[in-house]
């Protein structure tokens, strides 16, 4: 049996401020439903994601901005991390872990400035929040583990 993830739904408190941040961030448009006052569902894709995320009013109970580790896989964080701040978006520095794990940990304190040495696939990240406080990562991979 194959699984496919195919959408996070992210809990925000304004959804037409949430619908201006991830079009100005450049994640497609995909929907925006209005099934009375009380329930809206506004669908994005990222570029070249088969994963998509859903922000609305009526579609979940969490709090708005406790979505945290939202992964976002890029080639080169570099050139993702200029492009989202040309966009607008704070943007951490990049970081990485000296351990070479390859997810972050939640304690910053163990976050090392810059690009893993070497550029080790999986170890460099940045961070950022949409309006609401969900919190995304950005993360290299250039090379997939065996079975990706």
């Amino acid at each position: 049996m194959e699984y496919s993830l195919e959408l996070i739904v992210l809990p925000v408190s304004d959804v037409e401020r949430a619908r201006e941040f991830y079009r100005r961030i450049g994640f497609r448009e995909d929907l925006d439903y209005a099934g009375g006052p009380d329930f809206r569902v506004v669908h994005f894709t990222p570029p070249g994601s088969a994963c998509s995320i859903v922000v609305g009013a009526g579609i979940g109970t969490a709090a708005p901005g406790s979505a945290e580790n939202v992964h976002l896989i890029v080639r080169d964080i570099v050139a993702a991390r200029a492009e989202l701040i040309a966009r607008g978006v704070a943007v951490s520095e990049i970081f990485h872990d000296p351990e070479a794990v390859l997810f972050h940990h939640a304690d910053e304190s163990r976050r090392q400035p810059g690009l893993y040495p070497g550029r080790l696939s999986y170890a460099s990240f940045a961070s950022f929040t949409d309006p609401d406080g969900n919190g995304f990562l950005l993360q290299e991979v250039t090379e997939r583990h065996p079975g990706r």
